[in-house]
C-alpha cells in the first residue's frame, strides 16, 4: 500500500483522521484509509494491535470468515459464545488507542458482546439487512436498532447475496461446501491453494439477481429502522463475486444516488449516506 501511495502522490494519499479525509478529498485526490480485516492478524497480541494503529490503521474487523481464538464469526461454528475475556480486552484496547471496532463478519452474540464492552461507536463496514436477505453476515432489525443506540454506522454491502434472497440461498450452499474443504496445507502450498481459490471466486464478476433498486431499498430499510445518521456505503467491490445490475463497479455509484433522489432523499441525506456518517464515527473514535 505504501508503494502505491509513493507511486501516485498526485492521485492518492493516506488519511489517518477525518480531518485528513476532508483535506485530501478537497484537493481532488483519493483519501486512502487503511483497515485490518480479521482479528486473527494481531496473533492474540495487543502489542501487534498497537503497532497497527501506529502504522495508521483506523479500524479492524474482529473476525473474518472463520472464528479467531477470541471471537466467533458469523460463518463458522460458534466456539466461544461470542467474545472471550481476551476478546473484550481487544475491544477496550481499540477504544483506548483510537481504533474503530468493525463488527462486520462477527456472529450475533459477538456483536452484542462488543456493544456491551465498547465505550465508542462501532461500525459494520460492509453488511446489509437480514429483513431483505437472510445472509448470515447481514444484520437483523434489533441489531440495527442496537447499533443506532451505540451511535454506530452500517455500510451497505453490494453483494447480490446480501440484497437478494435468491442469491443468499446460493451463497449459503457455497459457504457450506467451503467449510467442508478446510485445507491442511502450509507454506508455499497453502499460498498456491489460496491463490487458486481467490481466482476461482473472483476472476470473473457475475451480475446477480439483485439490482441497484435493491441496494437503495436496503439503505431505505436501515434509515427506517436505525435512522439517517446510521447508514453508509460498504460496497465490498474487491471482495464480492456477484454484483447488482446497475451497480457493477464504482463507476456506477451515480445510479444509486439517482435512485435515492427519486425515492425522495435530500442532498443532505445522501451526503450523510455517502460519507458524512462514517466521518462522524472516525472523528468520535480517532479524535479529529
Amino acid at each position: 500500500m505504501q508503494a502505491m501511495l509513493d507511486q501516485h502522490p498526485d492521485q492518492i494519499e493516506l488519511a489517518t483522521s477525518a480531518t485528513d479525509i476532508e483535506r485530501i478529498v478537497g484537493g481532488k485526490k483519493i483519501a486512502a484509509i487503511l483497515t485490518v480485516e480479521g482479528g486473527h492478524q494481531i496473533a492474540n497480541d495487543l502489542a501487534v494491535l498497537r503497532m497497527y494503529r501506529r502504522m495508521g490503521i483506523l479500524s479492524m474487523t474482529l473476525t473474518h470468515f472463520r472464528n479467531t481464538d477470541w471471537a466467533d464469526s458469523s460463518t463458522d461454528k460458534p466456539a466461544h459464545n461470542g467474545l472471550t475475556d481476551f476478546g473484550k480486552e481487544v475491544i477496550r484496547e481499540m477504544n483506548r488507542i483510537g481504533m474503530i471496532v468493525d463488527i462486520s463478519h462477527v456472529s450475533d452474540k459477538t456483536f452484542y458482546d462488543a456493544l456491551a464492552v465498547t465505550t465508542k461507536p462501532v461500525i459494520a463496514s460492509h453488511s446489509s439487512c437480514r429483513a431483505l436477505s437472510s445472509a448470515a453476515r447481514n444484520m437483523d432489525d434489533d441489531m440495527l436498532r442496537a447499533l443506532a443506540r451505540n451511535g454506530g454506522v452500517v455500510g451497505v454491502n453490494f453483494s447480490s447475496a446480501f440484497l437478494s434472497q435468491q442469491d443468499a440461498d446460493d451463497l449459503r450452499k457455497k459457504i457450506t461446501q467451503e467449510n467442508a474443504l478446510e485445507p491442511t496445507l502450509t507454506g508455499a502450498a497453502l499460498d498456491d491453494y489460496a491463490r487458486q481459490h481467490y481466482h476461482d471466486d473472483y476472476a470473473t464478476v457475475h451480475v446477480g439477481h439483485a439490482t441497484v433498486d435493491d441496494a437503495a431499498k436496503c439503505v431505505d430499510h436501515i434509515v427506517k429502522i436505525a435512522g439517517i445518521d446510521h447508514v453508509g456505503i460498504g460496497s465490498d467491490f474487491d471482495g464480492i463475486p456477484d454484483v447488482p445490475r446497475g451497480l457493477e463497479d464504482v463507476s456506477k455509484m451515480p445510479n444509486l444516488t439517482a435512485t435515492l433522489l427519486r425515492m425522495g432523499y435530500s442532498e443532505d441525506d445522501i451526503q450523510k449516506i455517502m460519507g458524512r456518517n462514517f466521518l462522524r464515527v472516525i472523528r468520535e473514535v480517532v479524535g479529529r
